[in-house]
């Protein structure tokens, strides 16, 4: 059997087994599998540096199915080289609850899984921030970093936008160590791509910086050739593979009908015998499993040759390299951060909350070398580079700050990258507006726990004079929907501080910080150690006996609130006020704590310059309100904050009404 032979009958394999779990499923992708089972052998035998029995060996070459319809791709390749917990059986439980093969694949879930994708481009822009992790560690730790990103594309990702913006942060940057796989087949869901698209993905890749090229990908020795040929590349690189989806059916190869639904019991039998490959469904012939095991185990070698190496080196820094991988924060970090609220209690100051987080990020980026900073074009706005960190330049991966430019998507996508990667704990930022920008990656980091940090600033009518079109107003709400996500927004610099300080210390749980443009008093002027935000929200400031009213406010609000407790204390009607820096957080803890700082005031008002929505869960359905129900308005903040009755005498005067009615 010649050698392209040998590596057809393991690509079978994984035909076969796509086949059999769609159809036994009635549901999934059975054409991509099929049509760029030769490229992923060739690259699985031949190319990726692994080790199946250890799969979260540090040095291994990272695979990213961004095509992540096609996960049986995925899993049949970890069934058959040996992942202990991809059985037979749970490919025959493709789809089912339960099941450790999803529809599309999910990291944390699924072992070996690098990320969670199906969004198309999600992929995409994870790859380009695995690559750029790799180099930036590389820079730091060279003689135990060096391995290479490979992703599986198709044409739905390269049409959706957020790919356009992250290969142009990898040409840019020349992360020469990124490979991309095109399934060139032409076909979506519709039908022919012809449909809706005509872009030479050749010419855009070179255009970005890429080095690309066409190959015919049912030839092993093109793909192996092409795949050789990028090892040494100065550039990322693209291989259109020009492939057959549904590879060997025969009636629904080549068409859309073989992109999202079972084959059918006629079609595979026909497919079978087109392919030669005749066995039950499900079965692997033993020569095909054990060459696809000894493939499995091909990167053994190297993996104990680096950890000799890792074993070699200082162990100061050995230990500290642990320490970032799984995600632990120095011993001696939260003293750092309690002496640097000690600091600013010392010297209470009227500031922005951006800069004050500037302040904090550098004190927290000190302390935490693995920290990489970086703003989507709007750093001197945003205050995420501090003059502690170096830029990031293509070439010099040394420094820990990145301009990203203007692609909020891509940014937020190659951050997840740099987080899934491990050993860095990426940040980015840019206008609390542009979040909506970023939505689908930080979704995607919510849902795969992932420690990213977004700085978010000039997050509400505050901005000011750019008027609605930059004025968030439903974005507070619109983040606090997404599951496992917290968003926090501090109104001075102590709880700014302590912002920080939670959000990098959360190891399975995203963090935005909405951080405002104007100045902001100091409102907490008495020491504590404890950092009272990690319950979300307390008690800033209590009523003088029984409270008849209880304010609730977050960021720049809450400093209104004081100013009108002040007054309603004054008219007889004691006030209390607190403070909800990190709502999520509060929804977390017990009742009986919720309880105690929600209180028993007949009058409970919320006050956020944003809209209502998820503040009824405090201050019930019949509770008020003081804030946004349209958008903004252009003008000095102040005056914008007047027209929508965002005031001390908005507040006293609500306050005064609803407790007449209560009376």
């Amino acid at each position: 059997m010649t050698d392209a032979n040998a590596t057809r009958r393991l690509a079978n394999a994984i035909r076969a087994l796509a086949m059999d779990a769609v159809e036994k499923a009635n549901s999934g992708h059975p054409g991509m599998p099929m049509g760029m089972a030769d490229v992923a052998t060739v690259l699985f035998t031949k190319v990726l540096k692994y080790d199946a029995s250890a799969p979260f060996w540090p040095d291994r070459d990272r695979f990213i199915l961004s095509a992540g319809h096609g996960s049986m791709l995925l899993y049949a390749l970890l069934h058959l080289t040996g992942s202990k917990e991809m059985t037979i059986d749970e490919l025959k439980r493709f789809r089912q609850v339960g099941s450790r093969t999803p529809g599309h694949p999910e990291r944390g879930h699924t072992e070996s899984v690098e990320t969670t994708t199906g969004p198309l481009g999600a992929g995409i822009s994870n790859a380009v921030g695995l690559a750029l992790a790799e180099r930036i560690l590389a820079a730091q730790y060279p003689t135990i970093t060096d391995h290479r990103t490979f992703a599986i594309c198709s044409d739905g990702d390269l049409m959706e936008g957020v790919s356009q913006e992250a290969i142009a942060i990898a040409g840019h940057y020349k992360l020469s160590r990124l490979v991309f796989l095109y399934d060139d087949n032409s076909i979506s869901i519709d039908g022919d791509t012809s449909l809706s698209d005509s872009v030479d993905q050749i010419k855009r890749f070179e255009a970005c910086g890429w080095n690309a090229v066409r190959i015919d990908g049912h030839d092993p020795e093109a793909i192996e050739a092409a795949l050789k040929a990028t090892e040494n590349a100065d550039k990322p690189t693209l291989i259109a593979c020009k492939t057959v989806i549904g590879f060997g059916a025969p009636k629904k190869a080549g068409t859309e009908k073989a992109h999202g639904s079972p084959l059918g019991a006629e079609e595979i039998a026909g497919a079978r015998k087109a392919l030669g490959w005749d066995y039950p469904p499900f079965e692997i012939p033993e020569d095909v499993r054990s060459a696809w095991a000894e493939a499995g185990l091909r990167g053994r070698a190297a993996r104990k040759e680096w950890e000799s190496r890792f074993e070699a080196i200082e162990p100061a820094v050995r230990d500290d390299y642990e320490r970032r991988l799984h995600g632990d924060l120095p011993a001696d970090f939260a003293a750092t951060m309690t002496a640097y609220r000690a600091k600013l209690y010392a010297a209470p100051k009227e500031v922005a909350t951006r800069k004050a987080g500037e302040a904090a990020l550098e004190v927290v980026s000190t302390a935490l070398p693995e920290l990489v900073s970086g703003s989507a074009d709007l750093t001197p706005s945003n205050n995420t580079l501090t003059k502690n960190m170096t830029v990031i330049r293509p070439g010099a991966y040394g420094g820990t700050f990145m301009h990203w430019g203007i692609r909020e998507h891509g940014m937020a996508g190659a951050i997840n990258g740099l987080a899934i990667h491990g050993g860095l704990l990426p940040v980015g930022s840019t206008f609390l507006v542009f979040s909506d920008y970023c939505r689908p990656p930080l979704r995607l980091a919510a849902l795969m726990g992932l420690r990213v940090v977004q700085v978010f600033t000039h997050d509400s009518i505050g901005v000011g004079e750019d008027g609605p079109t930059h004025q968030p107003v439903e974005h507070l709400a619109s983040l606090r929907a997404i599951p496992n996500l917290n968003v926090f927004r501090p109104c001075d610099q102590i709880e700014t501080a302590e912002a920080w300080e939670l959000a990098v210390s959360s190891k399975t749980r995203p963090s935005v910080l909405a951080l405002t443009r104007q100045n902001l008093p100091q409102l907490r002027l008495e020491e504590t150690a404890e950092n009272l935000s990690a319950k979300g929200a307390y008690e800033l400031a209590a009523a003088d006996g029984p409270a008849k009213v209880s304010l609730f406010a977050t960021g720049s609000e809450v400093s209104l609130a004081i100013e009108a407790k002040a007054k309603l204390d004054a008219a007889g009607l004691p006030t209390r006020v607190v403070s909800a820096p990190c709502l999520d957080l509060f929804f977390d803890q017990p009742g009986s704590y919720r309880a105690e700082v929600i209180g028993t005031a007949p009058v409970k008002i919320a006050i956020e310059a944003a809209i209502r929505q998820g503040w009824d869960a405090i201050i019930g359905s019949d509770g008020g309100f003081v804030g946004m129900s349209s958008f903004g308005e252009s003008g000095p903040y102040k005056e914008v904050y007047a027209k929508f009755g965002i005031t001390v005498d908005g507040v006293t005067e609500l306050a005064t009404r609803l407790a007449a009615s209560a009376a």
